[in-house]
C-alpha cells in the first residue's frame, strides 16, 4: 500500500525551500535514468484556492466508488484512504498495459488550525473536498490608524 508522506496545505518557508529542492533533484535524476520519481505520488491531485478562506482539493480516483473511499479528518490531518479488491483477472484477460492503479492508497495532508471540511464529492473519478480555512479574529491582520498630530 502506497503512503504518501504528509505535507502542510500552508507550508512555511523552510518546508517549501527543503521539499521543492528535493523534488528538483528527483525529477532531475528521474529524467537522466529514465526511473520514476520516489515523489510522485500514486494519486494525484490538485489543490486550489477559491478565496481567503476556502480551498478545494481535487483527487484522482479513477474507478473507485464512495464505498471504496474513506475521508476523515482527526485534529488538523486530513486522510483520505482508497481501498478497492481488486478482481481476479480471468484467463481470457490479455493486458497490454495497465498503468490505472487499482489497489490501495493512503494520502495525507497537515491542514494545520481552524479548518473545516465542508463536504466531499465524487464525480467521474474525481475525489473533491471543500475546505474551509477560518482564521480567529485575534489572528487576522488588523490596520492601525496613524494620526497627524501636526493638523490641528
Amino acid at each position: 500500500m502506497p503512503n504518501i508522506k504528509p505535507f502542510s496545505l500552508f507550508p512555511t518557508l523552510s518546508d517549501n525551500l527543503l521539499s521543492n529542492r528535493f523534488d528538483q533533484i528527483d525529477r532531475l535524476f528521474s529524467q537522466l535514468t529514465g526511473s520514476k520519481p520516489i515523489s510522485s505520488p500514486t494519486q494525484t491531485y490538485n489543490l486550489k484556492q477559491i478565496d481567503d478562506n476556502h480551498y478545494e482539493l481535487t483527487v484522482s480516483v479513477p474507478g473507485y466508488q464512495e464505498d471504496d473511499l474513506s475521508v476523515s479528518l482527526k485534529g488538523s490531518r486530513l486522510l483520505i484512504e482508497g481501498k478497492k479488491e481488486e478482481k481476479l483477472e480471468e484467463d481470457n484477460d490479455k493486458w497490454i498495459h495497465r498503468g490505472i492503479s487499482q489497489g490501495q492508497f493512503t494520502l495525507q495532508f497537515d491542514l494545520g488550525k481552524n479548518v473545516k471540511i465542508e463536504k466531499a464529492d465524487l464525480s467521474s473519478g474525481l475525489l473533491t473536498i471543500a475546505i474551509e480555512y477560518e482564521l480567529p479574529e485575534e489572528e487576522k491582520r488588523q490596520t492601525i490608524a496613524i494620526e497627524n498630530k501636526d493638523k490641528s
